[in-house]
């Protein structure tokens, strides 16, 4: 059951919902709020059996692995059943990732939480392609939206996440590009001005 129909914001309290999904081979209802403690990226996409979905879909999977270590859980979300969800999982995306894909597929029926992240198209009935990444307090800290034709990079969704955490532990601030062992920023009055004493853009 949703706790606020205020629409997510960077910096703010994500917005919390439940929904139908298949996942692990069945049926469940997941809530957000259950992963509470935890990194959770939301990956929104338009519609199963499509053409840029699975390819995105399955490098996710292919990353997965990666994302558990650094205490990631990963929710895939479009409007359609977690009937359509399975026959997807069966039909295709078993034999583009052995298995199929580890993380649950949620139903956005009407596209109820789509609305609550900003990406529910009501004249497509779809949600648009978006990637939310929130913190273990439950704060969005990172958000990306591309249009349908365009599909994301789990390299970048990867580098973000690792930049994210950093950002979080240490409070310094990561300069374009950063990657773990790479030159930090310490904000401050010190900092002014002087970037280009710290870091290269080459």
């Amino acid at each position: 059951m949703d706790t606020t129909s205020e629409v997510a914001r960077l910096g703010h309290l994500a917005p919390d919902f439940s929904a139908l999904a298949y996942a692990g081979g069945d049926f469940k209802t997941i809530n957000l709020s259950d992963y509470r403690g935890k990194w959770v990226i939301l990956f929104f996409y338009p519609a199963d059996f499509t053409f840029v979905c699975p390819t995105e879909l399955t490098q996710l999977a292919n990353k997965y692995k990666e994302m558990q270590e650094l205490g990631v859980e990963v929710l895939a979300i479009s409007t359609d059943t977690h009937f359509t969800h399975k026959a997807w999982q069966d039909h295709e995306l078993s034999k583009l990732v052995e298995g199929g894909l580890p993380y649950p597929m949620l139903s956005d029926a009407n596209g109820r939480i789509g609305r609550l992240y900003g990406v529910y198209d009501e004249e497509s009935g779809l949600d648009n392609r978006g990637r939310f990444i929130i913190d273990p307090d439950g704060i969005v800290v990172g958000i990306e939206l591309t249009q349908a034709g365009v599909g994301r990079s789990v390299t970048e969704l990867l580098r973000q996440i690792k930049a994210c955490q950093y950002v979080r532990g240490t409070g310094e601030a990561t300069p374009s590009g950063w990657e773990p062992g790479k030159a930090t920023l310490k904000p401050g009055r010190d900092l002014v001005g002087k970037v280009c004493d710290f870091w290269s853009s080459e």
